[in-house]
């Protein structure tokens, strides 16, 4: 019998959807830290982004439990997708819709091995490193925290965001262009600061 922490997101899906309840588990597990460091991202609240976080797996789940589910190949894009729309839908209906995007623009940070198992050390200093970049990109403006999230949380392509946002591609990519020039500058005023104060 096939491990089935072994198998590829589709293959879950899949034996989920033919009555392996485990396998929705195995999904949950694998990308639950990557979902939820997006949320509190956006959120800033843990409560709420804890709520938040249950409801796109209660809706990924109903989803798949549906037949709904036509994603091949992008589970975890899809996902992030919902909690994104979950994320606007509670500002819409606070009538304060979010003009800041708190997100990292690097995808490696949670592609990477390296966070695979972290210390507590290693924890706290990968949470403060989201926080770093997350307060840095607050202050981008909203063009291009949109294109930053867009591309490196949900995982869209440049055409993707293009039609989701109604511009050129080369609009968004000059967006995006702009959003890492901007950070790599506010990085860099952020380590002369450090360094005159030491």
């Amino acid at each position: 019998m096939t491990d089935i922490l072994m198998l590829s997101d589709e293959e879950l899906v899949k034996g989920f959807v033919s009555g392996e309840k485990k396998c929705f588990d195995v999904l949950l597990e694998r990308h639950k830290q990557r979902v939820y460091s997006y949320i509190i991202m956006m959120v800033r609240k843990q409560e709420l982004a804890e709520d938040l976080f249950q409801d796109t797996f209660l809706k990924v789940y109903n989803t798949l439990i549906e037949g709904r589910y036509s994603e091949s190949g992008r589970f975890v894009s899809w996902v992030l997708r919902i909690a994104h729309n979950l994320v606007i839908d509670h500002y819409r209906r606070q009538k304060h819709f979010p003009v800041i995007y708190n997100d990292d623009c690097s995808k490696d940070m949670f592609n990477s091995t390296r966070f695979a198992d972290r210390t507590i050390e290693e924890e706290i200093v990968f949470e403060e490193a989201l926080k770093d970049v997350g307060d840095l990109v607050e202050r981008l403006p909203d063009n291009q925290k949109e294109v930053v999230v867009m591309r490196h949380y949900l995982g869209l392509s440049f055409k993707e965001i293009a039609e989701e946002t109604n511009v050129s591609i080369n609009t968004a990519l000059g967006r995006m262009r702009y959003a890492l020039i901007n950070l790599r500058k506010m990085m860099e005023e952020r380590n002369a600061g450090l360094v005159q104060q030491a």
